[in-house]
């Protein structure tokens, strides 16, 4: 699945295109590295997202396309 996608489903970002715009500017990164918004996640993937002063860490436990707005917790742990 896509990272800007995977954003959006997980929750971890509200709109798809705040994820795109996050990716191009170089504010995500996937296993330590700049992340493009095209970018395949896989479980496992440690995602890193910076806005402001603030770093949120999530490890990608499940891929999946649609989710419910209750379990999409479920798809990531934070670090």
């Amino acid at each position: 699945m896509r990272l800007d996608k995977y954003l959006k489903v997980s929750r971890l970002i509200k709109r798809r295109t705040v994820a795109n715009e996050a990716c191009d500017s170089g504010r995500v990164t996937l296993n330590g590295k700049v992340a493009r918004a095209s970018a395949e996640v896989r479980p496992g993937d440690i995602i890193g997202i910076s806005f402001g002063d603030r770093l949120t860490q999530a490890e990608v436990l499940t891929v999946q396309d649609n989710v419910r707005k209750e379990a999409a917790g479920d798809m990531y742990r934070l670090l």
